[in-house]
C-alpha cells in the first residue's frame, strides 16, 4: 500500500485556505468597507453574493471546458487568477471595479472548487477518501480560524485594502507551492473509462444514466438550503455582533476567532467521530446549530449565553462543510466524481450568493434581528433533506 500523501493533501488544504479566505474577507470588515466605498451595508454584502453567483455561472461550464487539462496545472492557474482578482480588488478606486475583481475571482474560484475534492479523492484508495477530503476541507475551516479573523484585525488596523493585497501576495506563493509540492494525478483515466467508452453513451442513449446521479443531487440541494440560511446571517455577523450583541468593533476579529477557533474542533470531531458515519454526523450537527443560532436569537443581548452560543455554533457548523463533501465522494461513483464536485460547489456558493442577498433584504426590511430567524428555517428544512437521503442511497447501491 502506498504511504498516505499527506504532503499533497497539506498543500490542497493550503489552497483552500486562500481560496476561502479571500472569498469571506468582506464578512468581517463589513462596516470599513461600507464606510470606505460610500455604499450601505446591504449593498457591501453584495460582494459577497458577486462572488459567489460568478461560481454558480461558470462553475459547471468551465469545469467541463478544463476537464482535459492536468488537474496539477489547472489549480495553479486558478489561484494565480485568484490572487490577480485579490490584489485588484484592494486597488480598487470604487465599488464597481471592487465587483468586477470579485466576479473574476468567482470564476476561478469555482473551477478551483470543481477541481480540488476530487484531486484529493484521486490522491488515495476509495477507503481513505473521508480522511483525505477532511485534510483537504480543513483549510476552509482553517480560513475561518485563521485567515478572517487576521484578515479583520489587519483591516481594522491598516485599512480595508491591505487584507485584500496580502491575500493576494500569499495565494501567488501558493501556486507556486502547488507546482513544486503537489503530486500530479491522472484524472483522466476515469473520462477514458466512463465518458468515452460505447457501452456507455449506448447506456445513455436508452435513458440508463450513473444510479448515484439522484443522491448526489439531493446532497446538492441540502447543501445550497443549508448554505442560504448560514449566510443570510454570516455575511452580516460584524454588524450583528455590534448592534445586537453590543461587541465593540475593536473586537470583532477576536470573536471570529473564537468561532474560527470553534470550528476547528468541528472538523476535528467530525474526522474522529463521525469519518465513518457522516449522514449520523451531519444531523447531530444541524441540529446543534439550530440550539446554538436559536440561543443566539433570543439572548443577544444576554453577553454569557450569546457568546457560548456563538461558539456552539461554531463547533456545530465547523462538522457540517467536513462531512457534506465526504458524504458526496463516498455517494458519488468515481466516473462523476468531477462533475459531481463542480455541482457540489455551485450548489454551496449558490447558497452563498442567495444567503448574502436574503440576509440583505432582512436587513434593511426588519433589521438585524430578524437573521437568525431565517437561518433556523433553512435548518429545519435541510435537516428534512437530509432524512431522505438514506432511502436514494440504498437504490443507487441496489438495494
Amino acid at each position: 500500500m502506498k504511504p498516505f500523501p499527506w504532503g499533497g493533501l497539506i498543500v490542497l488544504s493550503l489552497a483552500v485556505f486562500l481560496s476561502v479566505t479571500a472569498e469571506m474577507i468582506p464578512t468581517g470588515l463589513l462596516p470599513e468597507m461600507s464606510a470606505g466605498l460610500g455604499v450601505s451595508e446591504s449593498q457591501t454584502g453584495l460582494l459577497i453574493s458577486f462572488f459567489a453567483f460568478a461560481v454558480v455561472l461558470t462553475s459547471v461550464p468551465l469545469t467541463f471546458l478544463f476537464r482535459r487539462v492536468p488537474r496539477h496545472l489547472l489549480l495553479m492557474f486558478v489561484l494565480i487568477v485568484i490572487a490577480l482578482g485579490s490584489v485588484v480588488g484592494g486597488l480598487a478606486p470604487n465599488f464597481e471595479v471592487l465587483a468586477a475583481a470579485r466576479i473574476v475571482s468567482g470564476m476561478a474560484h469555482g473551477v478551483f472548487w470543481g477541481v480540488v475534492g476530487a484531486y484529493s479523492a484521486h490522491l488515495v484508495p476509495k477507503e481513505q477518501i473521508g480522511r483525505a477530503v477532511a485534510i483537504t476541507t480543513g483549510g476552509g475551516t482553517l480560513a475561518f480560524v485563521l485567515g478572517v479573523p487576521l484578515a479583520t484585525t489587519v483591516g481594522h488596523a491598516l485599512g480595508w485594502r491591505a487584507p485584500f493585497l496580502g491575500i493576494g501576495a500569499l495565494a501567488l506563493l501558493g501556486s507556486v507551492m502547488i507546482w513544486m509540492l503537489l503530486p500530479r494525478v491522472d484524472h483522466r483515466k476515469h473520462l477514458e473509462v466512463s465518458t468515452d467508452t460505447a457501452a456507455l453513451r449506448r447506456e445513455r442513449r436508452r435513458g440508463k444514466l450513473d444510479p448515484t446521479i439522484p443522491v448526489v443531487a439531493l446532497i446538492c440541494v441540502l447543501v445550497a438550503v443549508v448554505m442560504i440560511g448560514n449566510y443570510s446571517f454570516y455575511t452580516y455577523i460584524a454588524p450583528f455582533l455590534i448592534g445586537s450583541m453590543g461587541v465593540p468593533e475593536g473586537q470583532v476579529g477576536l470573536l471570529l476567532l473564537v468561532y474560527g477557533l470553534a470550528g476547528a474542533i468541528g472538523v476535528f470531531a467530525a474526522g474522529a467521530l463521525f469519518g465513518r458515519r457522516p449522514a449520523t454526523g451531519l444531523m447531530i450537527s444541524l441540529a446543534a446549530t439550530g440550539a446554538s443560532v436559536l440561543l443566539l436569537a433570543v439572548f443577544a443581548a444576554n453577553p454569557v449565553i450569546a457568546i457560548g452560543a456563538f461558539f456552539v455554533w461554531g463547533i456545530a457548523f465547523g462538522v457540517i462543510p467536513t462531512l457534506l463533501p465526504t458524504r458526496l465522494m463516498h455517494a458519488a461513483s468515481p466516473g462523476i466524481r468531477d462533475s459531481a464536485s463542480a455541482f457540489y460547489s455551485t450548489a454551496f456558493n449558490a447558497g452563498i450568493g442567495i444567503g448574502a442577498l436574503v440576509g440583505g433584504f432582512f436587513l434593511d426590511a426588519l433589521g438585524l434581528d430578524s437573521l437568525p430567524w431565517i437561518y433556523l428555517g433553512a435548518l429545519v428544512l435541510g435537516i428534512a433533506l437530509l432524512a431522505a437521503t438514506p432511502a436514494l442511497t440504498r437504490r443507487a447501491q441496489g438495494g
